[in-house]
């Protein structure tokens, strides 16, 4: 706007006298008119203009700019795919936890006879928040096969339609192998890579060797025989190594501790609330109550931990930039020095013409972040293609030099996998994208620009407009 007036308004006619010259009281009387028949919105509407100028036309001088929101750009969006891909493996590992091991809310009860624990299971379920309860029994095992050898097992006993009460169980257990069928009492469902350790098949015989007792005078050894009926992958190596599904009555038979309850929340973060109804309940007098915040805790602060080094390692690239944009105002504001000057003896405040600096930061925030927001989503979104043609890539270019390597008797190289499969326990690459921490990604990358040029735009106030124009 300060330009258009000068442009325009004839404002460089109005300082000059009759031989060509400025003098004291033509600056002053024109400073005063400009002031005067100027609207309050447009004394401020110029700063975004003369902002938006000065990086549009800054580029001809220095590519800084370009750099900065390149140096944003990348830094939201790696930040955003490394998160996604992070969320991706902790939570497939903290949701696997949670909806076959630990439950929600585990309800550890004395031994209750079947009307007992019918009757506390229908009070639980009653209660605001509660999405099932499952009765579970559970204890450690010894399985052998068919091949020589033996496996140590965590066998569970549920009941027969525990995957009917338990929904989140049923999405965690893929079933690749058979069916999740205990309704026969000497049926078992084994995880993928036992029964693969042990050698067996769909309707093979295995032998399960259970211990009961807490000491070992008052140990009870029992073991049964029991037909293979499902094989399940949940995605977690540990539970597909060393875990097993039967009969809630077979479980019995064997002997261990006594019935648990298994409850699922409809929102798990809920868990305290949650707990301290159950507590109130007259039923759950003398039971022992707690949630899944007690269970895997070492495990559950090592994932926290590693998620938020990740954010400061990673992070460093906004300081980084933020520091080239600090140094690019900081120029900015030397090499402006005649127009800041301008400004100043124009009527414009010190915190005005800072505002333009700092206007500059945000343009470049937000055309830094804003870039980057959107390619890490689209990256994200789209991270298992990415990998495969990646992979196809570099396999395409490995595949050309087999052959001439081949052509000269040479040996071969090994087809290239980021993320191999016979490393890394998965099929694909997961990704998981969270809201807040997007945000607050994008926030902290937008945020950098403008606050390094509020700490540049700080040699503003060391400009005097009449020592500038003196030699002017």
């Amino acid at each position: 706007m300060m330009i258009w007036y000068w442009n325009n308004c004839g404002l460089d006619r109005l300082l000059k006298g009759a031989d060509g010259g400025y003098t004291q009281g033509m600056i002053a009387k024109s400073i005063k008119r400009l002031i005067s028949n100027t609207p309050q919105a447009r004394k401020t509407a110029w700063i975004g203009f003369v902002a938006s100028r000065y990086v549009a036309k800054g580029q001809r001088h220095s590519p800084s700019t370009i750099l900065a929101i390149l140096g944003i750009a990348i830094g939201v969006m790696a930040l955003i795919v490394i998160i996604a891909v992070m969320n991706g493996f902790q939570l497939g590992f903290i949701e696997s936890i949670l909806e076959i091991s630990s439950y929600h809310i585990r309800v550890e009860s004395a031994p209750l006879d079947d009307a007992e624990r019918t009757a506390l299971e229908t009070q639980l379920a009653r209660v605001s928040g509660v999405s099932a309860v499952s009765p579970f029994r559970e204890f450690h095992g010894i399985l052998r096969g068919k091949q020589p050898g033996q496996q140590t097992a965590v066998i569970r006993g549920v009941a027969v339609d525990a995957l009917e009460r338990d929904a989140g169980l049923r999405n965690k257990l893929e079933m690749e192998r058979g069916s999740f069928n205990l309704k026969d009492k000497r049926s078992i469902v084994l995880g993928v890579e036992l029964g693969r350790r042990l050698g067996l098949r769909i309707g093979d015989e295995v032998t399960l060797l259970s211990v009961a007792g807490l000491f070992p005078e008052d140990a009870e050894v029992a073991d049964s025989t029991f037909i293979v009926s499902g094989m399940f992958r949940s995605g977690f190596y540990d539970y597909d190594l060393s875990w097993g599904f039967v009969n809630l009555d077979a479980a019995k038979e064997l002997g261990g501790p006594a019935i648990s309850l298994g409850i699922k929340l409809k929102n798990r973060w809920q868990d305290s609330r949650i707990l301290n109804l159950m507590n109130a309940l007259p039923e759950t007098k003398g039971l022992t109550l707690s949630s899944w915040r007690s269970y895997n805790r070492a495990f559950f602060s090592a994932l926290r931990t590693e998620k938020l080094l990740m954010f400061v390692l990673v992070g460093l690239i906004f300081i980084v930039v933020g520091i080239n944009i600090f140094q690019a105002q900081r120029r900015a504001v030397l090499e402006r020095r005649e127009e800041i000057g301008l400004f100043r003896a124009l009527g414009a405040g010190e915190n005005a013409v800072r505002l333009i600096f700092i206007w500059d930061g945000f343009i470049i925030g937000l055309a830094g972040a804003g870039s980057g927001l959107l390619l890490g989503l689209l990256i994200a979104a789209n991270i298992a293609p990415l990998f495969t043609g990646l992979e196809s890539i570099v396999n395409c270019f490995i595949g050309i030099l087999n052959a001439a390597a081949g052509l000269l008797g040479g040996g071969s190289i090994d087809s290239f996998a980021i993320f191999s499969p016979t490393v890394f326990y998965l099929k694909e690459i997961p990704s998981r994208l969270i809201f807040s921490e997007v945000f607050l990604i994008f926030l902290f990358g937008f945020l950098s620009a403008p606050v390094a040029a509020w700490v540049a735009s700080g040699r503003v106030s060391q400009t005097k407009p009449a020592e500038v124009l003196r030699y002017e």
